[in-house]
């Protein structure tokens, strides 16, 4: 703190004056050592010493300047004259602007007799602005110690390898993507400081480092790592944490000297057991696991045990599985995988698909629907070994930016599995692969790429795998207790804000979003790293431009923080410190006020747009579909059914939010039937999914008397609530996003043509075999019974036909071959009914049960007095035919 408090008076002491004269009596001369970096105008005060006293400054052994001096470049035209030059350090980093923010040097390239100081053994040019590493620097013979980190290094020369008394090389913070061949003849390196760059492998030859104690690759791209770091017999410290390791050697334990390996925040599934065993090792952050098994693998697994196999139809809902396990496919192409030993009894499963219910299955913002949803019951139990799950999906539109996972309901709160995208083995499409001990509802989302790390209170450092310019540095002592910390990132293109702010000059940086699992701020500041806009540097942007935005979870509200925060400037990062999380932002904007602009972008990003299509069956124009279509589908899907439809274009385009509810209501002279499940206040509901069918097939009538004109009415689409008055004629279009109208298409249903068949008969257009339903112990029906019931059935008849078992579907069609007739339709459900059950002997007690169940208990009364009545004449045609004596024995047998 001396020291620090000596420097700083120095520096007030020997600031510019109007000339810039030196102060006379300081000393900035102190024997072979030249300390001119924490001075302002220290490359003026140099160039003037080198003027005055010439003999002492070329005797120079020690030299600081710093790059962020502007006369630096004519500074180091004179360097190559102090022959005798040991160490010189030209780092940026030293000035700062208004805000505080450290600011690179203005080095990119060094003179070529920068080569002649064959004494150099020390060269520091950090903080600067270095695309490639001088070639001059590779003519120093002496050279032991470089460092060029925090540059835009993006190679190494290839001939690197000829500074061969190299002994430390840090180049932490560049560009790096590859390393040269050469790197492995440094045969006298014995610290290696590649960390936070681009680096995707190494080279073999990198094992040739023999004399390496350091090398800290962390913070790269690396997938795999050399066997032949195993050669490296004196490296004692190896860091490889914020990579993409999926594997390591085991070679690596057999390393003699080697006291600390951290493999944090990998995507490390197994370890081999020498290294696991090291007490050395730090894991922490990494998916550690068994390997999921491959579809195919599982196949190959069921083959050779011969475990039996169920391919269940449409028609059921269960199935049983026994301790000895089974492959199962579900009719909705579900497989399932239960291992031997799963369960240890007979188990019985049941099984259904639902459709995704917003009030129940919410998706973050930026998720998208991929699957139905399926429940798997009974909940709660737990398998004794993990049950494997394949769930078909539609694949997302943005692969790269998001990835596919199995979400789960533990009926409180949706998480996510560890998920597998696998190929489905002899069959297209892709499959989303997870593993469960306990059953419960699943579907399958596309969410933005999600990287994670376990941060404890050594501190740690999170990337991004989408854009690496994006990290999170924790510092030692942030938290006392570990904590998981989740990172996403999503990339926004030019073109997605200027369809917002066209007119004014706005750029924005990747969305930044993190959240952690505990609810206490962190003890010490974490500093965040974003890239500046592209087309901005830290060269040319006006700070006043520049805006810092805080967004909550929900993206509901964005607010400039860029005045309680101090943003730390390089060439093309933005570092800031925060002790909470949640949506970070940087705008680059002419704009003084950017919130609203920012949250309309936002917004903008989570829309689709889509168009209505509105089409009629040709042969049947009483059925329509109704579809909402994304955008870039609607020709192909329109194209597909205009073989079998007809129909007006589709609507103009509109946008629409993931999830999102919306309505269709038939105006002008058209209806449906108000009693369907999926009817709010007579207008079909939707839930819009952009990768899923948003269709629907309906039956629409009209009051007016079609016999003498046709009806020319339509259909609207309406989002959010349903509207309390719905207009007769929506002709115009109303502007605004909180308008509740989207869509009007025409509907016309044609003109009836007189049936020369007509008739007043009930049974007319019924032709129906003799029926005889139920048993001789349970009684029959017949069809005169039928007939009788009939006329005791009212407008009801569609909830007795639900619990009979009759699909909606077959509801719908019998009303709608019937619309102007309730008994002809009471008669179609009763004998559609009959004809599918005449082979059940229990038939007849169903029937009783279902009239119960839809609160006739009249009509169940009478079937059981017809019943009995059948019985009563039964048991006298027997008595007549001489067969009473062997029904008596019978009976009481069965007494």
């Amino acid at each position: 703190m001396q020291k620090m408090t000596e420097l700083l008076r120095l520096r007030d002491e020997c600031g510019e004056g109007a000339s810039g004269a030196l102060v006379p009596g300081l000393p900035f001369l102190a024997g072979n050592r030249l300390n001119l970096d924490v001075y302002p105008n220290g490359c003026g005060h140099f160039l003037r010493l080198l003027k005055e006293q010439r003999e002492e400054v070329v005797q120079v052994e020690f030299l600081r300047l710093s790059s962020n001096d502007c006369l630096i470049g004519t500074t180091l035209d004179s360097l190559p004259h102090l022959k005798h030059l040991k160490s010189l350090v030209l780092k940026g980093g030293h000035a700062r602007d208004e805000f505080g923010c450290c600011q690179h040097g203005s080095l990119t390239s060094l003179p070529q007799d920068f080569g002649n100081l064959r004494c150099l053994t020390h060269l520091d040019l950090s903080f600067n602005r270095l695309s490639t590493l001088p070639s001059c620097i590779l003519h120093l013979p002496s050279l032991s110690l470089l460092l060029v980190s925090h540059n835009r290094l993006e190679a190494l020369p290839e001939d690197f390898g000829c500074l061969s008394k190299l002994t430390f090389f840090s180049a932490m913070k560049n560009l790096l993507r590859i390393l040269p061949q050469s790197i492995g003849k440094l045969s006298m390196l014995q610290t290696l400081d590649l960390s936070e760059n681009f680096l995707q492998f190494l080279p073999e030859n990198i094992g040739n480092l023999h004399n390496c104690t350091e090398l800290d690759l962390s913070g790269n791209c690396l997938s795999s790592i050399p066997n032949s770091l195993a050669n490296l017999k004196c490296l004692r410290g190896l860091h490889l944490h914020s990579n993409f390791l999926v594997t390591v050697p085991a070679s690596l334990a057999s390393l003699p000297s080697l006291s600390r390996l951290d493999l944090q925040n990998n995507c490390l599934r197994t370890i081999p057991t020498e290294i696991q065993a090291l007490p050395f090792v730090r894991l922490q952050g990494n998916p550690l696991g068994e390997t999921e098994p491959s579809l195919q693998a599982c196949n190959h697994e069921i083959s050779s045990r011969g475990l039996r196999r169920l391919f269940l139809s449409s028609g059921e809902n269960s199935f049983m599985v026994t301790s000895a396990g089974c492959k199962v496919v579900l009719p909705c192409g579900i497989l399932f995988f239960f291992p031997p030993g799963a369960v240890s009894d007979l188990l019985l499963i049941c099984f259904q698909t639902l459709e995704p219910d917003p009030q129940w299955v919410k998706l973050r913002h930026h998720d998208v629907l991929l699957s139905t949803v399926l429940e798997m019951q009974p909940h709660g139990f737990k398998f004794q070994q993990e049950v494997h799950i394949w769930m078909p999906f539609v694949f997302p539109q943005n692969p790269d930016q998001h990835e596919v996972v199995v979400r789960t309901f533990n009926g409180q709160s949706w998480n996510d599995l560890r998920t597998n995208v696998e190929q489905r083995g002899g069959l297209t499409g892709m499959v989303a692969h997870c593993s469960v001990l306990h059953f419960s509802w699943f579907l399958v989302v596309s969410r933005l790429v999600q990287d994670e790390c376990k941060v404890s209170a050594e501190g740690t450092l999170l990337f991004s795998s989408v854009d690496p310019h994006v990290k999170v540095i924790f510092p030692p002592g942030v938290t006392k207790e570990p904590r998981s910390v989740k990172m996403q990132v999503l990339p926004v293109s030019a073109k997605q804000i200027d369809e917002i702010t066209a007119e004014e000059v706005c750029l924005a940086s990747p969305l930044l979003c993190l959240s952690q699992d505990s609810l206490v701020d962190f003890l010490k500041p974490v500093r965040i790293q974003l890239p500046l806009p592209l087309g901005v540097t830290g060269l040319n942007l006006d700070r006043s431009r520049l805006h810092l935005l805080h967004g909550d979870l929900e993206g509901q509200t964005w607010d400039d923080i860029t005045s309680q925060v101090v943003l730390e400037l390089t060439h093309i990062y933005v570092v800031f410190e925060v002790t909470h999380f949640s949506w970070y932002w940087l705008w680059y904007t002419t704009k003084t006020y950017i919130e609203g602009i920012a949250k309309k972008v936002y917004d903008r990003l989570r829309l689709y747009q889509v168009n209505f299509i509105a089409l009629q069956r040709k042969k049947d124009p009483e059925q329509v579909l109704l579809q909402c279509v994304p955008r870039h589908k609607v020709d192909p899907v329109v194209k597909k059914l205009q073989q079998r439809y007809r129909g007006p274009e589709p609507s103009d385009m509109v946008e629409m939010f993931e999830g999102e509810q919306f309505f269709a209501a038939f105006e002008r002279g058209i209806s449906i039937d108000m009693d369907r499940p999926d009817c709010v206040d007579g207008r079909l509901s939707f839930i819009f999914y952009s990768h899923l069918k948003n269709m629907k097939e309906v039956y629409v009538t009209s009051p007016v008397d079609r016999k003498g004109q046709a009806v020319k009415g339509q259909v609207s689409f309406y989002r959010g609530a349903v509207p309390e008055s719905i207009p007769e004629n929506a002709s115009r279009r109303r502007k605004g996003s909180d308008s509740l109208w989207l869509a009007t298409l025409p509907i016309k249903l044609p003109q009836l043509k007189p049936r020369w068949d007509e008739s007043t008969s009930p049974l007319c257009g019924f032709s129906f075999p003799p029926l005889n339903l139920g048993s001789a112990e349970t009684g029959y029906l017949t069809q005169a019974n039928l007939l009788s019931i009939a006329r005791r059935v009212g407008p009801d008849w569609q909830t007795i036909g639900l619990n009979l078992g009759l699909t909606y579907q077959q509801i719908e069609r019998i009303g709608h071959n019937n619309r102007e007739d309730l008994d002809k339709q009471i008669l179609g459900m009763l004998f559609s009914w009959a004809q599918q059950n005449s082979e059940d002997p229990n038939c007849v007690s169903k029937l009783i049960v279902a009239m119960k169940e839809s609160g006739r208990q009249d009509i169940a009364d009478e079937i059981e007095a017809i019943i009995d009545l059948g019985r009563q004449k039964y048991s006298e045609s027997i008595r007549r035919v001489g067969l009473e004596q062997e029904s008596i024995t019978e009976d009481s047998e069965i007494a």
